[in-house]
C-alpha cells in the first residue's frame, strides 16, 4: 500500500512537515548542517524518510519510532541520530519509561554495549530536556516545548 498524498503535495513538502512534526527543530538543525557540504543529500533525507516513508499510513508515528530508536541503539555507533529520535519518540508521545525498556530490550539482540550506549544516550536527552524545562519555567514558561 502507498501513502495518500494530494497531486499538488511534493515529497519535499510532505516531508518537512513530517520532519517538523517529529523531529522538530533537532531535525532541521541536522538538515540545515548539510547545506554547505551536501545540500542534495539534506534534500534526500526529507524526501525520502520523511515524505515517503514516515507518511505511509500502516504505522502510527509512535510506533515508527519505537523502531528507529530500537534499530539505532541496535547499531551502537549512531548516537547523534539517536539523540535526535529519542526527542521525536518524545515528540510524538512515548514515555521515558517507555524508551527506556525499548533500549533495554535490544541489550538480548544488539548487546549490553549497544544498550548501555543508548541509555547513556537517552540520559544526556533527558538531562538536556528537564534543563530546558527549568529553564523555560524560569522565563515565564515561553521556551518549554510541549512533548
Amino acid at each position: 500500500m502507498t501513502h495518500a498524498s494530494t497531486q499538488d503535495e511534493s515529497r519535499f513538502d510532505r516531508g518537512q512537515r513530517a520532519l517538523s512534526r517529529i523531529d522538530g527543530s533537532a531535525g532541521e538543525k541536522v538538515v540545515a548542517s548539510l547545506a554547505d557540504i551536501a545540500p542534495d543529500f539534506a534534500r534526500y533525507v526529507i524526501e525520502f524518510p520523511f515524505g515517503d516513508i514516515y507518511c505511509r499510513p500502516d504505522l502510527g508515528l509512535r510506533d515508527r519510532e519505537i523502531a528507529t530508536i530500537a534499530a539505532l541503539t541496535a547499531l551502537g555507533n549512531a548516537a547523534p541520530q539517536l539523540k535526535v529520535h529519542l526527542e521525536a519518540g518524545l515528540n510524538v508521545g512515548l514515555s521515558r519509561d517507555e524508551i527506556v525498556e525499548i533500549i533495554m530490550q535490544m541489550a538480548v539482540y544488539a548487546g549490553f554495549p549497544a544498550a548501555l550506549n543508548g541509555l547513556f544516550a537517552a540520559k544526556e536527552v533527558f538531562t538536556a530536556r528537564d534543563e530546558q524545562q527549568a529553564s523555560g519555567e524560569a522565563n515565564g514558561g515561553s521556551d518549554v516545548a510541549v512533548a
